[in-house]
């Protein structure tokens, strides 16, 4: 989880970034609120509009675990409701709501965990991934803001911060690019900072720059699938470029 565990639109090319996030696996085992590695996306439905139906995904980030029994479901439901000041149930609960993509009622639940205990960092992280992926962007800037106050080293967190700059509408790709570069002073070969990286600075026309973060993410995973992409949107957009400043001059 992790927070275990983000390509999209890139000057009139559709590129997408998969955001992951999840709280399920480790709120079982320790009411934590982490990102596992998964194949599936996690993000807001609206976001899959921008996305080619054979995007690869961007990173191993990704979503929970949906294989659990609803009887266990209806059960850590019943318990928060019935035991309304204990911190786990309300953990528990609200990762049922997730599975379920019922965001509202899993914020509601994560905010009454944060009454019980305001200083638990991985509420406040969760707080962060589930507006997130509600599409509230603004809100989640806060909660992964007021979690980086207690832990300004946490990668997974100052990333995803930046994504909710790349996402919003308007975007802020400065301060997406800003939260990127400094994840990567933290660790230099984070995949998906690397990766997000790429596409904030194709998107601003940093393509120089671009090129050397792809080819840094290169070698730190030849295997990603999303190298291909990457490439052919950087060439693209630098097409796009001379093209431009053809027209301009010509006239």
């Amino acid at each position: 989880m992790t927070k275990d565990n983000i390509l999209f639109s890139i000057i009139g090319v559709l590129l997408g970034v998969i955001v992951g996030f999840v709280f399920a696996t480790n709120i079982k085992q320790k009411s934590a609120v982490r990102r596992p590695a998964a194949a599936q996306s996690t993000r807001p439905q609206a976001l899959d509009k921008e996305l080619p139906e054979d995007h690869p995904p961007i990173t191993p980030n990704s979503a929970p675990d949906d294989g659990n029994n609803p009887e266990d479901d209806a059960a850590a439901l019943e318990k928060a409701r019935s035991e309304p000041d204990n911190f786990d149930a309300q953990m528990q609960a609200a990762a049922v709501h997730y599975r379920a993509r019922r965001f509202d009622e899993a914020i509601d639940l994560l905010m009454h965990a944060n009454k019980l205990q305001p200083d638990n960092y991985e509420t406040v992280v969760a707080l962060g991934n589930t507006n997130f992926d509600a599409g509230r962007y603004q809100i989640a800037e806060k909660w992964y803001t007021s979690a980086l106050v207690k832990q300004p080293k946490d990668v997974n967190v100052r990333t995803d911060l930046g994504l909710t700059y790349m996402f919003r509408e308007p975007a802020d790709m400065d301060r997406a690019i800003k939260e990127f570069r400094r994840s990567l002073q933290d660790d230099p070969n984070h995949e998906q900072t690397l990766q997000n990286l790429v596409v904030a600075l194709t998107k601003k026309g940093g393509l120089a720059e671009a090129e050397a973060t792809l080819t840094k993410l290169t070698q730190v995973n030849a295997e990603n699938p999303s190298l291909t992409k990457l490439r052919s949107d950087i060439d693209a957009a630098r097409t796009a470029s001379k093209k431009s400043t053809g027209a301009t001059k010509g006239k």
